[in-house]
């Protein structure tokens, strides 16, 4: 090995796989953490892509010294209804309130709102969500082409969330843009989503629309175009994303 080699690989971060409450998930500590624990809650999309797999989104969470924790929920759409896909017995949303965040302020003394969420796709719009229904402990959150109207998928004949859900409507009445409180929303949240993006982009114009009629303050970008629903779209935008979500981070710290 040069010397060159041994310089990058002192310089790499660290993925590790864990298991907590009998679910893996996926673990990074970057070379410089920052000093401050601050965290990314990381939910992956349907095919459960995670973001060792991108290094350019890998080399933003670096240079903001984030740490990442992203849990292997399946095709869960990360909601508060049992998904036999996942588990039997507790909701995607539950098992990252009672174990996955109690496990940050254990083993990584990190608590909220010290933690951010962030996500694609599938996850992208489980992000938006849990952070609308709990806006004081996931006051920061990122998305990159959030999947919101899911309830396309069960019109389409998906089996899982016809498992989950009643009905399209049903599935509807729990997307992120109905959980949006009047008075009480994540003070940062960014959203993006390219606009050739047939099936998801609609859903992301109607909550930016919602948001900006609520008066909510939020930043999107509905109109970059690079590559639509895919992860070079992803990796294009993480500069912007992951820089936002440090930023907003290091606010809460001062706010607080």
């Amino acid at each position: 090995m040069t010397h060159d080699e041994r310089h990058q690989d002192e310089l790499a971060g660290q993925w590790s796989q864990i298991e907590i409450a009998g679910h893996k998930c996926h673990t990074y500590l970057p070379p410089l953490p920052s000093e401050h624990g601050y965290t990314v809650l990381y939910m992956h999309g349907r095919y459960q892509g995670v973001p060792m797999e991108h290094p350019r989104l890998m080399e933003h969470f670096d240079r903001h010294g984030l740490r990442v924790i992203a849990p292997l929920t399946r095709r869960s759409w990360w909601s508060d209804r049992i998904c036999l896909d996942f588990d039997p017995e507790i909701t995607v949303e539950q098992y990252l309130l009672k174990e996955i965040v109690p496990f940050l302020e254990k083993v990584w003394h990190c608590v909220p709102p010290r933690i951010a969420l962030m996500g694609a796709s599938m996850g992208g719009q489980g992000a938006l969500r849990l952070s609308y229904k709990n806006p004081n402990t996931f006051p920061t959150t990122a998305a990159f082409f959030p999947a919101i109207d899911y309830q396309i998928r069960i019109e389409e004949g998906d089996k899982i969330l016809s498992q989950m859900y009643r009905d399209a409507e049903d599935a509807r009445q729990d997307t992120a843009t109905l959980h949006i409180h009047p008075l009480n929303w994540p003070r940062h949240q960014f959203f993006c989503c390219d606009p050739t993006d047939y099936r998801w982009h609609d859903s992301a114009d109607r909550l930016r629309m919602k948001l900006f009629s609520l008066g909510v303050p939020h930043e999107c970008d509905l109109e970059t175009s690079a590559g639509g629903h895919t992860w070079e779209y992803v990796q294009h935008m993480a500069e912007r994303a992951v820089g936002f979500v440090a930023e907003r981070l290091e606010q809460e710290r001062l706010r607080a």
